[in-house]
Order: C-alpha cells, then structure tokens, then sequence
C-alpha cells in the first residue's frame, strides 16, 4: 500500500461475529474497531476517518438498513458491507439500494470477506490518488501564477475573481503565449466547479473529421473504425467545464452543432439519435483577429455572440514591459531546482537585453529563453551571452504602423510607434548603439536620448561601439 488505511468498521450486536471478523482483518494488516450498534457507529463516523463499514443487517435498535442509509446520505464515498444470515435476492437489491458497496451472507470463508475489503481498499486508495492529482492540477493553475503588476494584469486578475464564482461563459482573445490557458483553468479553479472535471481541447490539434467525434462522441459502428461506443469531451467534463483552445480553427459544420449545444446542454452523438444532455461550463480562447475571421465568413457571428458572455483581452508583452523583469525572475525560480544551476540573478546588461526585446513569442517566448539561458549559464548570473540573439524572432515581428484606438493621444501614439521602431532596429543590429544610429541617420548621442526618454534598454555598449566612438573623438 502506497499509503497507510484507515481502520475498518465493524458494527454486528454478536460479539463472536466480532471477533471472527476481527481477527480475519487483523489477520491480514488490516486495523480493526468493533463496535455493537449503529448509533454509536454514526457518532465515531462523524469524529474519525475510516476505511470502510462492515454491518449486519439486523442490529438492537437501529437495523443495518437504517444505517447505510444515514451513512451514504453524510458520507457517499465511503464504503459499506453488509452482512446477513437472511440473504434473499430483495434483500441484496435493499441493501445495494440503501447504499451498501457489497453484500455477504453468512456463513462465508474468510476468503470472501478478505476479497470484499480489499475490493473496498483499491477504491480506497484510488480516490485518494485521484483527489491528489485534482489537487495537483488545480495547483497549476492558481491565480498567483498570473505573474505582473502592470494595471493590465492587475485587472485581469481582479476580473478572474469576479467573473470565475459565476457560470458566465468566456472568450478569452489574445496573440499566442500571452496566457489564454492559465486564464482559463484559473476560471475553473476558482469556481464553483472546482471539484467536478476540467477538460481542454485544442481545436487546431485535432483533424477536422475527428473534432465532432471526440467533442460529442460517437455510436458504434458511426464510421469505419467505431468498434464501440465512445462517450464526448463533453459527457466528461458534466457538472465541470470545458475549454475549447483555438475555436476559430473549427469548421462552420460543426460551429453550427456547437451553437446548439450552448443553447441548452443538448446534443447527439455522432451516428446516434439519442438526444443527450449536460451541464457544463464552457471557456473558449483564440489567437486570431476574430473580427476578421467572421468577416471572412470564417467564423459564425451569432456563435461570436453566443461565447462572448464575458470577454478577456491579454495584452501581449510588449504592452507591458514592466512585467518583462518579474516575469524572468519567476521563471528563473521556477527553472532553477531543475536545471540545478548556480545562477540566480541577471547582470544589469542581461537585464537591458531583456528589456530591449520585441517578445513576439509573448510570455511562452520568454519562459523558454530563461530555461535556456539557466541551462547555458556557469556563473551566479545570468550573463548577456546566455540569451539569444534574438535574430531569428526579430523577423517574426510584424510590421505594424500606428493605430489609433480613440483612447491614447498623438504624443502616446507616437512615443509608441517610436520606441518600437528603435527597438526593432536595435534587434537587427545586435544591440550596436552605432550601427543603429547610422541605420536611422542619427547621431549615437540622440539615439542613446531617445532611448532614455523611451525606456528602452541597450544591452552595454559593445567594444566595436566604444571602438568607433573614440576613433570619431580622435578624428
């Protein structure tokens, strides 16, 4: 046994019954109290842990019936076997229905009780694991997770606690590796539902021909290679919620059968005609422009209006580039016990690398570059030269020209655009204070002011910029 059992109850008004099935359990490891009536068994349930109960059926005052059924009303989980000298096929179908796990008469072997209980203990012990597995997920997704003190996460975290209490269903819209999923799963955690399944799908993961099938289910014999019946997503995640990652990538088909769905819990497995129902909460996130998707007929706007009870917008990080340093310093804690590397800060240099990137790859890009640089870095810091280039993910970066959003001026807008045009030519130019200044036809000195005006960091001066710099002076 993985973990030590709780003792087994054994409530019989015989006291040699007693002791037999005392001695049986004891025989065997198991621990053992004995008691006479079903009072006294309720007022030791209500006070202390047990494996399971073992009761006769006819006791002084209340009978074994009554008991069970008391017992399985406050505590469902818990296991009762009853035993009788008056077995009969109604009065094994009353004690199953009152809630008994089993059913023994008497006389047995010893060999049928042992069997029974240790039936009982599996069960035992299965619930147990599930419940710390439950835990354990539920731990990945805890709200202090959400790593940030810029106001846009500081919200964003106040609205998990509002909204996550209530069945609201959600669409969380954000560019990749911005934290959809974190979001979601901190929404189920802090529900009502926390203690029912959490089921995700990634619609984009999953064949167009199989999505329906593995959302709804299917009917044996529904399309070749349906050997059996197979419950949907769906039918597991009832009394739960469902997160449905990348709902833009599923079909109109099947966006229609998903509509219907969200408008009462119904639905019918693929090749069936029985209409089925659940209560699930659902939680939908995409990475597209969901605008666009629906105007390119891509996206079904009534299921847009259907999901869009409650909307969470994640902001990237380069929005957020005070978040960029906590961020790396959380992951550097989180990667350090495994990666078991002396590093434990970052020099300021590696700090102004950090800060100067565009981060197209958002948080996800970020985690990824900390467990890198953990993994390359000997020293008690991580040093510049741990980091990427960042060449490759600069021509990720998309080019954009200002928008205006109606809530942001002309000096903000473009401060904006400025800071990331400087950060992206930096990038191209491996963070040379003086090929960057050549590339925007400025002098080095009013680079380095715009930078400092624009909190933009620069990695160091690098030797072939304090190189050029002096011979400039000399000349």
């Amino acid at each position: 046994m993985t973990r030590p059992l709780a003792p087994v109850l054994v409530v019989d008004d015989e006291k040699n019954m007693r002791l037999s099935v005392r001695t049986i359990l004891t025989d065997d490891g198991y621990a053992v109290r004995a008691i006479e009536s079903a009072e006294e068994a309720l007022t030791l349930l209500a006070q202390e842990e047990f494996l399971m109960v073992i009761t006769d059926a006819r006791l002084g005052g209340m009978s074994g019936y009554e008991l069970i059924t008391k017992t399985h009303a406050r505590w469902p989980d818990l296991p009762i076997l009853m035993i009788t000298a008056y077995a009969t096929p109604k009065l094994a179908v009353d004690a199953i229905k009152a809630g008994a796990f089993d059913y023994l008469s008497k006389p047995f072997a010893p060999e049928e009780l042992l069997h029974a209980v240790g039936r009982c203990a599996e069960r035992h012990q299965l619930l147990h694991q599930n419940a710390s597995l439950r835990a354990r997920a539920n731990e990945t997704y805890r709200l202090e997770h959400i790593v940030g003190e810029s106001n846009s996460v500081r919200d964003l975290r106040q609205m998990i606690q509002t909204v996550a209490p209530t069945d609201a269903r959600v669409l969380i819209l954000g560019e990749s590796g911005t934290g959809k999923e974190l979001v979601a799963g901190a929404l189920h955690c802090l529900s009502n539902r926390r203690n029912a399944n959490y089921v995700r799908i990634n619609c984009a993961a999953i064949p167009e021909t199989l999505l329906e099938s593995e959302l709804f289910g299917h009917e044996r014999g529904a399309f070749t290679g349906a050997l059996r019946q197979k419950a949907g997503r769906v039918e597991e995640a009832d009394g739960g919620s469902i997160f449905l990652d990348e709902i833009a990538d599923m079909s109109r088909p099947l966006q229609a059968k998903l509509l219907r769905f969200l408008e009462d819990g119904t639905f019918t497995r693929v090749g069936g005609v029985q209409e089925l129902r659940v209560d699930v909460r659902l939680i939908a996130a995409t990475n597209r422009n969901i605008i666009e998707a629906i105007q390119q007929n891509e996206f079904r706007e009534d299921l847009f209006h259907r999901l869009n009870v409650v909307q969470f917008r994640l902001p990237p990080l380069r929005e957020r580039q005070q978040d960029v340093l906590l961020l790396a310093e959380h992951f550097l804690r989180h990667f350090a016990p495994t990666v078991k590397k002396p590093a434990r800060r970052f020099t300021r240099a590696a700090q102004q690398k950090l800060l100067g990137h565009h981060w197209p790859g958002n948080v996800r890009e970020l985690r990824n570059v900390i467990e890198r640089a953990l993994i390359l870095e000997n020293s008690d810091e991580i040093q510049p030269g741990s980091l990427p280039d960042f060449q490759i993910e600069t021509g990720l970066r998309k080019p954009t020209g200002p928008k205006a959003n109606g809530q942001q001026s002309l000096e903000e807008i473009v401060g904006s655009f400025e800071k990331d045009l400087i950060a992206s030519v930096l990038e191209q130019h491996h963070f040379s204070l003086t090929r960057t200044a050549e590339h925007l036809k400025i002098s080095r000195h009013a680079l380095r002011y715009r930078m400092q005006r624009l909190n933009i960091g620069s990695g160091g001066d690098t030797e072939e910029d304090t190189a050029t710099a002096v011979n400039r002076e000399r000349a």
